[in-house]
C-alpha cells in the first residue's frame, strides 16, 4: 500500500501529466493507493459545487483509508515532527503535511507526494519513506 498526499490526487483530477500522476495510475490500477482522513478532506474541500463534492466523495469511497487507533498520539508525533523540523530552520509550510507525513509513519508505508516539504520532514525524520519516482525525485 502507498499512501498518496492531496497534491497527487488533485493533480490527477486535473489531468495533469506528470510522473507523479503516472505512478498514481499505475497504483490504482493495482489497487495500491491510499488515502488518509486529512488528504480526503483536503482533496474534497477544493470542490467547485456541491455536485462536484459528491462526484468526488464518491470517487474516493472505494479506497482503502489508513486510520489511526489514536488521533491524540498522531496529532502529537505530527506536531514533534513539526516541531523538529523548525529546530533545524526547515519549518514545513503546512501543518497538516506532517499529520499526513506521521500516518504513513505509523502505518509502516511510503508515501506518494508531490510537494518538498515532504522532502524536508523526510530528511528530518528517517521514518518518513517517500515514493521515489522515476529520476529520483519523490
Amino acid at each position: 500500500m502507498i499512501l498518496v498526499d492531496s497534491t497527487v490526487w488533485i493533480d490527477l483530477l486535473r489531468q495533469r501529466d506528470s510522473v507523479h500522476v503516472a505512478v498514481l495510475r499505475d497504483l490504482l490500477g493495482r489497487r495500491r493507493a491510499a488515502v488518509s482522513p486529512l488528504i480526503y478532506q483536503e482533496v474534497l474541500q477544493g470542490a467547485a459545487s456541491p455536485e462536484h463534492f459528491r462526484q468526488l466523495d464518491g470517487y474516493f469511497s472505494g479506497l482503502p483509508v489508513l486510520h489511526t487507533d489514536s488521533p491524540m498520539r498522531l496529532h502529537a508525533a505530527a506536531a514533534r515532527l513539526y516541531a523538529r523540523c523548525r529546530w533545524e530552520g526547515l519549518a514545513p509550510r503546512n501543518g497538516h503535511d506532517c499529520v499526513i507525513a506521521q500516518t504513513a509513519i505509523e502505518h509502516g508505508v511510503p508515501l506518494l507526494a508531490n510537494d518538498r516539504d515532504f522532502e524536508t520532514m523526510a530528511d528530518v525524520e528517517p521514518r518518513l519513506r517517500l515514493y521515489r519516482t522515476k529520476g529520483g525525485r519523490p
